[in-house]
């Protein structure tokens, strides 16, 4: 049965004064609540919204990356002078979506983050030109299952889009090359500079088998977890040539990184303030989606370039003389790229971590046990350990089976003592690395925010 809807002055009208009453009473920035009561009033606004943006839409999403990359594409959007509606707060299941297309105001075009669950809806509903598909990693099993639920889905997802439509992926991630192969119109990216690669798979990799013959795959080069240069030499499928590569990455630790692309349009050079291979990822990925926009080279790598880190992302804040860096940790593959960039610091390592267990972060925390904190343990790198959250004494747990010291350990669970604990032990003029789950990361802005030192609600402008 069809749900009833109002008329969609009515609906567009309740749902901004839901948002208005929200902020006035203090219970959130209003990214959420005019979408969700959008929707429920008039349950094919989103859809008719999506069809009144000209130029289109754009959905990037994937397990992680997506909030950097559609930050990046908004830069070089914003560069060439379009009028760009976005969920740039981070809100990115339909509610958010349908909050930032009610507050379009004439937008030309619309730049979406999707969570990878909700991407077939809000395909389904949106209708998207452009679908940027990033990496699928095993990433909050109570909330989404087996990773091969979300490949399926999008395999549908996929399946269901205009044929018009350009799907951009990665081609070094083996599911989500399978997902787009089927589709007409595509742009893959990867990264070749074998220099930055390992040998052989981290015992965190997911998609580790043919997807066609279910043979373990061969790697020439292995980049983040299963992410590299792969192949079948059962059945012969293999990783296709990159439209859009790194052939160049030089990481510079938490300053920054260079890069070197080569592009259908020519060669490129960046420089990135963002740190780590995985936002190479994240770069390339913005990089193949503003070509595929039309926009023109020579403006998208200055555009990039001048893109600092998103919230919580290798976000720094001073507090006194001291440097806190915050590194969203939220799975197993994002937490071992924050670990390598960290190791290429030359200096000893402050280290607090936050672990919750909330809706948002999943409530299985197993996935620490397959985190590499060994690699912190190393010639003696960490140089001191506080841990806070809901679950503090099950990551304490963990460090003491990686082999860190119980004695040197500090167990703090709420995480304003916790920060408050860390900075003490980095002294005076130390600098301090901070490496949360979602819920604990929003905990500790609000810390931050109490304290007057960042902005008391977090959004992109």
């Amino acid at each position: 049965m069809r749900k009833p809807s109002l008329p969609p002055g009515l609906a567009a009208g309740a749902a901004r004064g839901a948002g208005r009453l929200s902020q006035k009473l203090g219970q959130g920035g209003g990214t959420t609540l005019p979408g969700l009561v959008l929707t429920r009033l008039r349950p094919e606004a989103t859809a008719e919204m999506a069809l009144a943006v000209p130029d289109g839409v754009i959905l990037i999403s994937g397990t992680n990356g997506k909030t950097t990359t559609a930050r990046l594409v908004r830069a070089a959007l914003d560069a060439a002078g379009a009028k760009v509606a976005a969920n740039t707060a981070g809100s990115n299941l339909e509610r958010g979506v349908a909050t930032a297309l009610l507050n379009a105001d004439g937008a030309e075009v619309a730049l979406f983050e999707v969570d990878e669950a909700a991407l077939p809806g809000i395909a389904q509903q949106t209708r998207p030109r452009v679908v940027t598909l990033m990496n699928l990693f095993r990433d909050q099993l109570d909330r989404y299952g087996e990773l091969e639920h979300i490949v399926e889905r999008w395999q549908e997802a996929v399946a269901d889009l205009d044929p018009a439509s350009t799907v951009i992926y990665n081609a070094d991630d083996p599911a989500v090359a399978e997902i787009a192969a089927g589709h007409p119109n595509t742009v893959s990216y990867g990264i070749e500079d074998s220099r930055v690669g390992r040998d052989k798979l981290p015992h965190a990799a997911d998609t580790t088998e043919c997807r066609s013959c279910g043979t373990p795959l061969h790697y020439e080069m292995v980049t983040i977890a299963h992410l590299g240069r792969w192949s079948c030499r059962e059945c012969g499928l293999a990783r296709v040539q990159p439209d859009v590569q790194a052939t160049r990455v030089e990481l510079h630790g938490l300053d920054g990184q260079r890069l070197a692309m080569a592009t259908p349009e020519g060669p490129m050079e960046l420089s990135l303030r963002l740190p780590g291979m995985h936002n190479t990822y994240n770069a390339v990925a913005a990089t193949a989606t503003a070509l595929a926009l039309g926009l023109a080279p020579e403006a998208i790598g200055p555009a990039l370039a001048k893109r600092e880190s998103a919230f919580g992302r290798a976000e720094r804040t001073p507090i006194g003389t001291r440097r806190v860096t915050t590194l969203l940790a939220k799975n197993p593959a994002g937490a071992n790229e924050n670990i390598r960039t960290m190791l290429l610091e030359d200096c000893p390592l402050h280290l607090l971590v936050l672990l919750n267990d909330r809706t948002a972060d999943g409530q299985d925390v197993s996935w620490i046990w397959d985190v590499d904190y060994e690699f912190l343990l190393e010639d003696d790198r960490l140089a001191s350990l506080t841990l806070g959250g809901d679950r503090a004494y099950d990551m304490a747990l963990r460090f003491r089976y990686a082999g860190f010291d119980a004695d040197r350990l500090s167990v703090v669970p709420s995480v304003s003592a916790a920060l408050d604990a860390a900075l003490r032990a980095c002294g005076a003029d130390g600098d301090l690395y901070v490496m949360p789950t979602y819920t604990a990361l929003l905990e500790l802005q609000s810390v931050l925010a109490g304290r007057g030192l960042v902005p008391a609600f977090w959004e992109d402008k």
